[in-house]
């Protein structure tokens, strides 16, 4: 059973938490968990999504039909309006077009006009606008490999290192808003290796069928290495399973049946409860590792008042 962490304002504020996303339905697969810890904790959380996700694969098969695709964007809206709902957060579409993940050697152009096409520093933007008006004490998004190499993910890096950076410079687009320094940017490393061998090797320890024994082979040396970027483990295993609801509410885009809902929980909870994140801006000076995406907040806002 879920308890609620009441998590005082600091100074008469309340925290503030903005996740960007590329697509609807990154926001439940990364950093899902940790979103219902704060929100239950009373933290303002929005999520800020760069695409309607309108090239998505239809990824479960009881809903790849010609209706669904020739409405998918109205569709992918009405699953993100449930995810929501189900996570409790605010949500702002940013206007962009998804560019689709290319397949085939060449790669085939991106669709012109596309979220992946854009100049970061021009599309930035929507983004500029939206932290000078929520004014976030904490912002997520993507490194600089995107997480996994999706264009679009790629894109909403540079975006909102941009964006971050845009808002804090009073000289930059006045017309958007007073100026807001973003105290803390983190980037998600939910799918992280250590992660997923911990799960695999407990399945098969429990004499059950890991999900992930052809993941685990293929993945490069590169990708092994990469958690030693982070800083950040949030305890939030008590809200895996709003997480999990979160996804299936995008239903075109997961298969219940598939691997992503293959470990019991209990077994997650049990051997990983934690979700990633590596502190990739730091304005308030803070010392690592931390369990906390808010660590260090109460001081910074003090020093500033």
């Amino acid at each position: 059973m879920i308890k609620s962490l009441p998590r005082s304002t600091v100074d008469g504020e309340q925290l503030r938490l903005l996740h960007v996303h590329a697509h609807p339905d990154d926001e439940s697969s990364k950093g899902a968990a940790t979103t219902a810890r704060y929100v239950a904790e009373g933290v303002r959380v929005v999520v800020a999504t760069c695409t309607g996700g309108e090239l998505g694969s239809i990824l479960n098969p009881a809903l790849d039909r010609p209706d669904i695709a020739a409405n998918l964007t109205e569709v992918r809206r009405r699953e993100m309006d449930r995810a929501r709902q189900i996570l409790g957060v605010e949500q702002v579409w940013l206007g962009f077009m998804d560019s689709g993940l290319p397949e085939g050697d060449p790669l085939p152009p991106l669709p012109e006009g596309c979220f992946a096409l854009q100049d970061p520093e021009e599309a930035a933007a929507p983004l500029v606008a939206l932290i000078r008006e929520l004014r976030p004490h904490v912002v997520t998004t993507y490194d600089e490999f995107g997480g996994y190499p999706h264009p679009d993910h790629i894109m909403c890096h540079k975006v909102t290192m941009a964006a971050v950076r845009q808002a804090a410079d009073p000289t930059l687009h006045p017309e958007l808003g007073s100026a807001w320094e973003v105290p803390k940017v983190y980037f998600q490393h939910t799918l992280n290796f250590p992660r997923m061998v911990a799960q695999h090797e407990a399945m098969i320890a429990r004499g059950l069928v890991s999900p992930y024994v052809d993941r685990l082979a293929t993945w490069s040396d590169e990708g092994r290495a990469h958690h030693s970027r982070i800083t950040t483990s949030i305890q939030c295993g008590d809200w895996f399973h709003v997480r999990d609801q979160a996804l299936l509410a995008h239903a075109t885009q997961v298969d219940p049946q598939g691997g992503w809902f293959q470990v019991p929980l209990d077994v997650q909870r049990s051997v990983w409860p934690t979700e990633e994140f590596e502190l990739a801006v730091d304005n308030v000076g803070v010392q690592i590792p931390e369990n906390d995406l808010f660590a260090g907040i109460a001081i910074s806002l003090r020093n500033a008042a």
